[in-house]
């Protein structure tokens, strides 16, 4: 029973931070048709941000949090109107961008902090003990969390206006504009909403993690395989695609011998067979240009 809990606890964690970068990633695709390679960079630069402001200038982690997400967001929407925007119809060259500004991040982290590994204290002390397995405070609040984002999330985009701007828009962008919907400016509030996302995982994760300035890396790799597993630009995929691979790894960490140096591999192969079988993902949609 000890191992099923920590199976279980260790897949709801990853599973649900993997889900936040998810929609966050699809959310951007859906209703710009970017693909942002430096979407988990800037979960990276929020983890710095709150090692900075805990362990350099001394603020209270909860200020450390608020103060990466709205930096990180504001970097995000910066690089969206300097970088991505001019050359958004052209995918090859924004996925370049993309890339090219995810490199940048990492080279200027690494002169900033060098290579080194670094820890922020948890949030909250203390666990509590279910069937001999320590659940610590801080792993519970990191899913509360990051369910409590999704919700207001799922909120956002069924109950306000924004969020049908942003569903028609990802629906069909052209009978958006004819509507009378700004396409642009709905793009620029996305691609704000998609990096908060990233800013919040890194925020709500970096007391669970080890800093590096590559820790993008791994992120990036599940956040691309979750989405083509649920589907491109499916939220719903996003969010049961991310919670699948999330438990593979967990599955693999636990039960395989050298299961950590196999947990990638294994999750991206279970995405490949789903991929064989339904070539569109799980919740696989239909853009306008394709109909």
């Amino acid at each position: 029973m000890a191992l099923i809990t920590d199976i279980i606890m260790s897949g709801l964690i990853s599973g649900s931070v993997y889900a936040l970068l998810a929609i966050g990633f699809s959310l951007i695709f859906g209703v710009a048709r970017i693909v942002n390679f430096a979407h988990t960079a800037f979960y990276m630069l929020a983890a710095y941000c709150i090692y900075f402001a805990t362990q350099k200038m001394g603020f209270h982690p909860m200020w450390g949090m608020v103060a990466a997400v709205v930096l990180v967001t504001l970097l995000g929407l910066i690089s969206y109107k300097v970088f991505i925007n001019p050359i958004r119809e052209h995918e090859g060259a924004v996925l370049i961008a993309t890339i090219a500004l995810a490199m940048i991040f990492q080279e200027v982290m690494s002169l900033i902090f060098t290579g080194s590994y670094l820890s922020v204290p948890s949030l909250v002390k203390g666990y509590f003990t279910i069937l001999g397995v320590k659940i610590f405070f801080q792993q519970l609040l990191t899913f509360c969390m990051a369910l409590l984002i999704m919700v207001v999330l799922w909120i956002l985009l069924m109950r306000t206006k924004l969020g049908l701007a942003i569903r028609s828009t990802a629906q069909d962008r052209e009978v958006a504009n004819l509507m009378g919907i700004n396409e642009a400016r709905v793009a620029m509030m996305t691609m704000g909403l998609s990096v908060g996302l990233a800013a919040f995982t890194g925020a709500v994760v970096v007391p669970l993690t080890i800093l590096q300035p590559h820790m993008w890396m791994h992120p990036l790799i599940m956040m691309m395989a979750v989405v083509v597993l649920g589907g491109l630009g499916s939220l719903k995929g996003s969010f049961l695609g991310a919670y699948i691979l999330g438990f593979a790894e967990a599955l693999v960490v636990f039960l395989a011998p050298m299961g950590a140096f196999l947990k990638g591999s294994v999750a991206l192969s279970v995405m490949i067979v789903v991929l064989l079988i339904r070539p569109e993902g799980l919740f696989g949609v239909y853009f306008e240009e394709e109909r």
